[in-house]
């Protein structure tokens, strides 16, 4: 069970070979809308899905064990649509009377403010979740209806709720709301996972990522951002997590960055260098011909190398964003309480939603701030000898070339 558990967590980024084999886990989409210019592709704001393209796995670390948080008793027995923290308000009478008579007397802006405080989207987006789930469900013969199950595991995934503390809010047992959990965040992470997670390969959404990059850096041909978010677990015998590089490394990802079968034939030259589109992560990260990382982490190289420093974070700052607002939105990975069989599932399932949110233009959560990464550079390895040489010339010639067009402007 430990070690089947530290497997998944560990390698979050490898549920393609039980998910979708073709596509990478938490990239953005491909069906996002096009900006105005190309650096508007960078920010996480509507209506462009946030840039998951090499979003590395995610950390799990050891925490205590906490009491279920407490809930306040039924005032009145009368249905209350205005405040959630009242148990009648989350029984399916309720919910029927909120979402089929009250919530079409609202004005949009109410009913979508009163919807996204219950269950992290508003209305219209939560009706396309229901719909695109619903003949999955359907099959399932779950004795609940599909929209108000939907609704219940998604309050849980936008306020962090345990399964005990949201089965006293439901009048359910907490096993059941486990398995309804558990039903349809795998539903979230399978079925609706290729339609909102994709590495976007095509030249054109290619083309537009490096170009929002080097309006955003100065630094040519960067497609892509990596980074890790350390996720709680509460059990006592399980602890502690890979680093950065092992989790890149154990990845499908870096399989195909590898060998070579992500192909990208945007090809630029520097400095008589061949520089094909690279990903940027810090330090925690090896330095390889397709991924590019600081030259110091204090800011002890030259003028051209400390420059390359400085516009290579700026380009990273992308991927810290996102986790930011990916946290923010879905507090439950903040703290995970969930069994840990599915908790790769679960973290699926949000970036699914989160990518989902952004395509309908919802608007940004208060974010959430990750502590700050420590650690010494990661080491290359001895097989990846030739990446890291090629990687060492293609950075010193990208860091030239940046500071002498910057010096001379």
């Amino acid at each position: 069970m430990d070690e089947s558990f530290m497997l998944m967590l560990s390698n979050l980024l490898h549920l393609h070979n039980a998910l979708d084999s073709s596509t990478s886990l938490l990239s953005s989409p491909s069906s996002s809308s096009s900006a105005s210019s190309p650096s508007s592709l960078l920010s996480s704001s509507p209506p462009t899905p946030v840039l998951f393209f090499t979003l590395a796995s995610l950390l799990s670390y050891l925490a205590s064990q906490k009491k279920p948080t407490s809930t306040k008793p039924p005032s009145s027995t009368s249905i209350t649509t205005t405040n959630p923290e009242s148990s009648s308000s989350f029984s399916v009478s309720a919910f029927r009377a909120l979402s089929t008579e009250h919530i079409w007397s609202l004005e949009a802006p109410l009913r979508d403010s009163q919807w996204r405080s219950m269950y992290g989207l508003s209305y219209p987006v939560f009706t396309t979740v229901v719909d695109k789930l619903k003949p999955h469900i359907a099959a399932s013969n779950l004795s609940l209806p599909t929209d108000y199950a939907v609704g219940m595991v998604l309050s849980r995934l936008a306020h962090g709720f345990s399964a005990k503390t949201l089965a006293s809010r439901y009048s359910l047992e907490p096993y059941l709301v486990s398995k309804i959990t558990n039903m349809v965040t795998r539903l979230l992470a399978t079925k609706l996972y290729p339609e909102f997670i994709k590495i976007p390969v095509s030249r054109r959404r290619l083309i537009e990522t490096t170009q929002a990059f080097e309006e955003l850096t100065s630094l040519p041909n960067m497609c892509g951002a990596i980074d890790g978010s350390p996720i709680k677990v509460n059990r006592g015998d399980i602890g502690g997590g890979s680093d950065d590089a092992s989790h890149l490394r154990g990845s499908v990802l870096y399989n195909r960055l590898v060998s070579g079968d992500v192909v990208w034939d945007k090809v630029i030259n520097v400095r008589g260098h061949h520089v094909r589109p690279y990903i940027v992560g810090d330090w925690c990260y090896p330095l390889l011909s397709f991924l590019m990382t600081p030259f110091s982490p204090n800011g002890s190289g030259s003028p051209a190398q400390n420059l390359f420093d400085g516009m290579l974070m700026k380009g990273r700052s992308v991927v810290v964003d996102a986790i930011a607002l990916l946290k923010g939105r879905w507090k439950i990975l903040q703290d995970l309480k969930v069994g840990l069989d599915h908790a790769p599932q679960t973290i699926v399932a949000c970036c699914v939603l989160h990518n989902l949110c952004q395509i309908a233009r919802e608007p940004e959560p208060e974010t959430w701030k990750d502590p700050d990464e420590g650690g010494v550079p990661a080491r290359g390895l001895e097989n990846e000898k030739s990446f890291h040489y090629f990687g060492d010339s293609l950075r010193q010639a990208l860091a030239d070339d940046l500071h002498q067009r910057l010096s001379s402007r």
